[in-house]
């Protein structure tokens, strides 16, 4: 395969330059993210059909030329399943615009939700990719050539096969719902991290009372501060389970810390006094501002009930549109729904996902109509 190698700052401006006025881009980063919050940057892999090339982000230290062309809206980007793509993107500082997730294409064609690119490739093009790089480590030097090739693959074929896609979706009523689609994935990794609330996303923090949720709640934020600040995942910190004992037993000093079960060893050792620290702050904290107890859906009145009856009325819509209903609405998004129905979400519509977008036409305003009556009119 012909393609180019970037290495400087004057090849890559160069290399931009001959993209500036292409009808659609496909692009694929590689990264690592094994031992980091932060993914970093390995490689990036651009094609316009005429001009292929490899970007090195280790070697070129001024990629302003290429994030000019991702930020650039008269100019489509085409990616397979672009979600990590995308914090790769926004932690480099660009945010990208005009964007097509092929991925995405390929859910609304029938395909299932996830179909992988090497899937993708067989389908339209019947050739087997040789995925034996995809375990490389991008951010060493110097890349074999046979990395390169397995790189570079990525963006040819994507390229050849994405006219295909397209056609096919056009053909259907779905290619402004796969566009909806891929604008909100990226809507999605652009919103803050709410550090107030990542209390909620730990496992059975729904069993601690008000005060204990202080607790937990300030762990959370400052294993979170930690994790940015020293650009390591947050396990990596203090593993879930430990800040929930943490923040149940109260434990006033190191050895009664060390005594508790269901603490990790590791996150007693290293980070015991901070956890004892942040304990002590969080114990100052008037009543007033504790959280409220965590509420569950699977508590609230005739829930059961009524989620049966959201999930048959989706599944018959799907059908009906002739999409899977997963595509529609997966568990989460239903809960998501019902949280606000329940009047324990103060989520607006529009960060719902079955009251915003295609989703809404589909579904959502019907649901959100029939809502009033707790969903009677839908067959249990």
């Amino acid at each position: 395969m012909t393609y180019q190698y970037i290495a400087t700052n004057a090849e890559l401006a160069d290399f931009c330059l001959k993209l500036e006025n292409s009808e659609f881009l496909a692009v694929d980063t590689e990264f690592v993210r094994t031992r980091t919050y932060f993914p970093k940057l390995g490689l990036i892999q651009v094609s316009n059909g005429q001009h292929c090339a490899l970007i090195d982000p280790i070697e070129v230290n001024d990629l302003a030329p290429f994030w000019a062309l991702m930020s650039d809206s008269k100019i489509l980007k085409v990616l397979h399943a672009c979600s990590e793509d995308i914090e790769v993107f926004l932690q480099e500082g660009c945010r990208p615009v005009n964007v097509l997730d092929s991925q995405i294409m390929m859910t609304f064609l029938g395909h299932g939700l996830s179909l992988g690119y090497a899937a993708t490739v067989k389908h339209y093009l019947a050739i087997e990719l040789d995925k034996s790089e995809s375990r490389t480590d991008w951010t060493k030097r110097p890349l074999t050539e046979k990395q390169k090739q397995y790189a570079i693959a990525d963006v040819i074929h994507l390229h050849e096969i994405f006219p295909k896609i397209q056609q096919e979706i056009s053909e259907t009523t779905w290619l402004n719902a796969a566009i909806e689609e891929s604008e909100r994935l990226i809507e999605k990794k652009c919103q803050q991290v709410d550090q107030e609330n990542l209390y909620k996303n730990v496992k059975l923090a729904w069993r601690l009372n008000p005060e204990q949720l202080n607790r937990l709640k300030a762990l959370c934020k400052w294993r979170y501060q930690h994790a940015i600040k020293k650009n390591v995942p947050l396990s990596f910190v203090v593993k879930d389970h430990t800040l929930f004992t943490v923040a149940q037993k109260n434990p006033k000093h190191f050895y009664a810390l060390s005594q508790l079960e269901g603490v990790e060893a590791n996150d007693v050792k290293y980070k015991g006094k901070a956890l004892l620290a942040e304990l002590r702050k969080a114990n100052e904290l008037p009543a007033q501002d504790y959280p409220q107890r965590v509420q569950r859906l699977d508590e609230q009145p005739g829930y059961k009930q009524v989620y049966k009856r959201v999930k048959n009325f989706l599944a018959k819509a799907a059908e009906e549109a002739g999409i899977q209903v997963e595509l529609l609405a997966s568990k989460k998004q239903i809960n998501q729904f019902l949280k606000r129905h329940y009047q324990i979400s103060d989520r607006p519509p529009e960060q719902i996902d079955l009251l915003s977008g295609w989703r809404r036409r589909l579904a959502g305003e019907k649901l959100e109509a029939m809502s009033a009556d707790n969903f009677e009119q839908l067959p249990g």
